[in-house]
């Protein structure tokens, strides 16, 4: 996601990366947030964070959430797909959730060595399970998520960074 700040055209990246019950961690920009949410029967909520207490009220526009947050109206839309973070020889350097869910198998660790098809994590949405899978070899860079969490469209399940340079060869078959 994009956050942008009512009359500031300056977007920054933003993004659940968990939520379990009330609790919530976000990373916005390169700052990383822990805080606690607590929903009230008009759509808002409270936020509870560092201490502080703020109303939270929100919005949806079109492809966009307007929120007020105590004084503060931000505005958070969907990541242009040309935005999303991109490294050398991946199609894709983050697995990310397509949809608000629970994660019911992780099935690589950091460290793993995947090929373009293979299965990563498992997530249940709506009792549909949704299998997403490394669209090209790469490196398990960092697992950010475990079994049972509950995530939100667009959190990062995993990292990826290009695998390790090959003798030249593309992807010959190893003896067993």
């Amino acid at each position: 996601m994009k956050l942008t700040r009512a009359g500031d055209s300056h977007e920054i990246d933003a993004e659940v990366i968990s939520r379990d019950g009330s609790a919530i961690r976000v990373r916005i920009g390169n700052r990383e947030v822990a805080a606690e949410f607590t929903p009230n029967a008009d759509g808002g909520g409270i936020l509870n964070l560092d201490g502080r207490r703020y109303a939270v009220y929100g919005a949806r526009r079109k492809d966009s959430i307007f929120v007020s947050v105590g004084p503060a109206s931000l505005e958070f839309k969907p990541a242009a797909p040309t935005a999303r973070r991109h490294a050398r020889g991946l199609a894709a350097a983050e697995i990310t959730a397509p949809m608000p869910g629970k994660v019911l198998k992780v099935l690589v660790h950091d460290g793993d060595l995947v090929e373009a098809g293979q299965a990563l994590v498992v997530i249940e949405a709506m009792k549909m399970e949704t299998t997403l899978a490394a669209e090209s070899a790469a490196l398990v860079k960092h697992v950010r998520v475990e079994e049972g969490q509950t995530v939100d469209h667009g959190a990062v399940l995993i990292e990826l960074s290009p695998p390790p340079a090959s003798s030249g060869r593309e992807s010959a078959p190893r003896d067993a």
